[in-house]
């Protein structure tokens, strides 16, 4: 009886931790609730450093970072004022437990290998509906000081919608190139936000992408 109280008591604390952390509004009390969760276990287990990402209250926006491990959406969702949809690999968002997860919170499913453009226009969508889309534009797993060109979805969402761009690097990561590893081992993980880049005009997405280049392989 004393043990049932005592977790009782420890849940109850629990679900009230998480709600005071919440950070983002998602519409949902269980959505709000698994926020707070994830800020509490990206801070206290994952010692995150980060500013808050300086995102507009409201109106469309894109956040483009690195990409280290299967940690780094959480780490940007940690630090996020607003909800983020990601783009994901469909292979990924089709992981039978996991999938009802995804399509709650909004990810957008990336099919490479058959009309990848699906994903670019679900995203225009959501974006003229106003909300922020997250992006890693490596578009795979790349290690810190290894270099990949940046694929350009991320810089011709942003032309179409005249919205603004905003850079994060993530560093701090031990377990790089891994999923799960990367979520369950602790780390000193450390996100930069940089300020954001407007891409009004489809001439200059070559020098933005050069510009995310150097903050996001470089850093």
């Amino acid at each position: 009886m004393i043990l049932s109280l005592l977790l009782l008591y420890g849940l109850v604390r629990l679900i009230i931790a998480c709600q005071r952390a919440q950070g983002a509004e998602w519409g949902n009390r269980g959505l709000n609730g698994i926020d707070g969760l994830n800020r509490l276990f990206c801070k206290h287990y994952h010692r995150l450093q980060a500013q808050p990402i300086d995102l507009p209250r409201i109106g469309a926006a894109i956040v483009v970072a690195n990409h280290l491990s299967g940690l780094d959406p959480m780490l940007l969702l940690a630090a996020s004022p607003r909800p983020l949809r990601f783009l994901i690999l469909r292979q990924e968002y089709e992981r039978f437990w996991l999938k009802w997860f995804f399509a709650r919170i909004g990810c957008i499913p990336v099919d490479r290998e058959t009309r990848p453009e699906l994903a670019l226009r679900a995203a225009l969508h959501a974006l003229q509906q106003g909300e922020v889309i997250a992006i890693f534009p490596q578009a795979t797993f790349v290690a810190p000081g290894e270099s990949k060109k940046l694929k350009k979805g991320s810089f011709w969402l942003a032309n179409q919608v005249n919205c603004a761009i905003y850079p994060v690097h993530i560093a701090g990561i031990r377990r790089v190139g891994t999923i799960f590893p990367a979520i369950f081992t602790r780390n000193h993980a450390t996100l930069t936000t940089y300020p954001p880049t407007l891409c009004p005009e489809q001439e200059c997405i070559e020098t933005v992408q050069a510009l995310l280049e150097d903050r996001l392989l470089h850093n």
